[in-house]
């Protein structure tokens, strides 16, 4: 290895080090498009969004009903967002949940909505559960993956091929099923790791798999020290290979408070099927990237110098194209970040970065009288969207804690916050 050009395998002193040398190239400034508030009646707590091939948006979130098989809620736009309607979900008694959602899409239009419910008294999970539609969410197949309590943080990811893969958590590890016929049936495969989380799920353009595996699981009940994985499956290979995840973290407090906070650490592929991970270290935000599966990193620094920066959320496509978002502060200092970059070839060479300006999330909890902002939830999803655009969708909410777990809304609008941006550079075909 010489000089910052290589891939990075040492420790963390080298890996500051090169990031500063190879710096970041500033671009324009992302500029916000437009931004509209969408008030559904109920929030939309840690959304998440997907494109469809014919156009249309989705976006799925939860709210904090005290029943863990509460109906379950979906929003369609067949106009890039400027509008929203409420998609009537299948009366089937196992579409139900009220806690961590997914969306995925298929190359033949399958539609995926993976989620789970929490009892929130018992602070367990109950069931997990994935939805499939054909036909742009008109009719539904559901089917229950697990009922073993304590059952935790699906994700839902499909291959270019088309076959579908679900990953969640349970007290045993994490659980890996899959579908080879659009969602009709899953066939569980095994347990990805005997411990931790299922932290993300990322899938790459040759049918990669990839993992994050953090050391919490079971909604934080269990905490397996030493676990901070990232596994890794190509289509044809019976194991799945752990590697380290690159960068170093504080996972002892990451729960309670006492450290910088973490719960999704996310991965992506782009289309050249290089590995990104993106992740925070107090006021400082890292970007890596690999080309060989984990083998080797690439790192860069995104952002230094602002509060401490929380709860990360990635996508790439392209060569090098990625589009992150995360939060900074806390209580009236929070505040959410979004940042667009191009990677270069050469690990040398500075990451070309461009920023939006930072916004408040519509969205306050707490005790009576002492009610905050919140990020209700861990991350919020961005998406690249066509012509040169990226969108964000954030949590509108206003809640009173009545109880530990227990929120009651207020009086005021609910729902979610839709931003768009224009890209400063020419953007990649997805």
């Amino acid at each position: 290895m010489s000089g910052c050009g290589a891939s990075l395998r040492v420790g963390v002193a080298l890996f500051v080090l090169c990031a500063a040398l190879a710096g970041v190239a500033r671009a324009d400034s992302l500029v916000l498009r437009s931004a509209g508030m969408h008030d559904t009646g109920l929030p939309a707590r840690e959304p998440m969004i997907v494109r469809h091939p014919g156009g249309e948006l989705f976006l799925a979130g939860y709210w904090r009903y005290q029943d863990p098989y509460a109906p379950l809620q979906l929003w369609r736009s067949g106009d890039d967002g400027e509008s929203w309607q409420a998609v009537a979900l299948s009366d089937d008694p196992a579409a139900r949940g009220n806690s961590d959602v997914d969306l995925a899409v298929g190359p033949q239009g399958t539609l995926y909505y993976a989620t789970m419910g929490f009892d929130r008294q018992a602070a367990r999970g109950t069931h997990v559960i994935v939805g499939a539609s054909t036909d742009l969410g008109s009719s539904w197949q559901w089917r229950v993956l697990s009922e073993v309590r304590g059952v935790d943080r699906p994700w839902v990811a499909v291959v270019p091929d088309g076959r579908a893969h679900v990953i969640w958590n349970d007290g045993e590890g994490v659980h890996y099923a899959s579908s080879d016929d659009r969602g009709d049936s899953w066939s569980e495969q095994g347990l990805v790791h005997r411990a931790g989380g299922s932290s993300h799920l990322a899938v790459g353009p040759g049918g990669e798999l990839a993992v994050r595996i953090a050391p919490y699981a079971v909604s934080g009940a269990t905490y397996s020290p030493g676990v901070d994985l990232i596994a890794l499956r190509v289509p044809g290979a019976q194991a799945w290979r752990k590697v380290p995840a690159p960068g170093e973290r504080d996972w002892a407090g990451a729960f309670n408070g006492e450290s910088v906070p973490r719960w999704v650490e996310p991965l992506a592929f782009d289309a050249t099927g290089a590995l990104y991970s993106l992740w925070s270290e107090g006021e400082r935000v890292y970007l890596a990237r690999s080309r060989d599966l984990g083998e080797s990193w690439d790192r860069w620094l995104v952002a230094e110098g602002e509060a401490q920066a929380h709860y990360p959320y990635l996508v790439a496509r392209g060569s090098g194209e990625v589009a992150a978002s995360y939060f900074t502060g806390t209580g009236d200092s929070l505040a959410v970040q979004v940042v667009y970059g191009r990677v270069p070839e050469d690990a040398g060479e500075p990451l070309a970065l461009a920023k939006a300006a930072p916004f408040k999330q519509p969205a306050r909890s707490g005790p009576p009288g002492a009610v905050r902002a919140s990020t209700a939830g861990e991350y919020l999803p961005v998406l690249f969207l066509p012509e040169g655009r990226l969108a964000v969708a954030a949590v509108m909410q206003d809640a009173v804690q009545v109880a530990p777990g227990n929120e009651q809304l207020v009086d005021g609008p609910q729902g979610f916050l839709w931003r768009v941006y224009d890209l400063p550079v020419p953007a990649s075909k997805p």
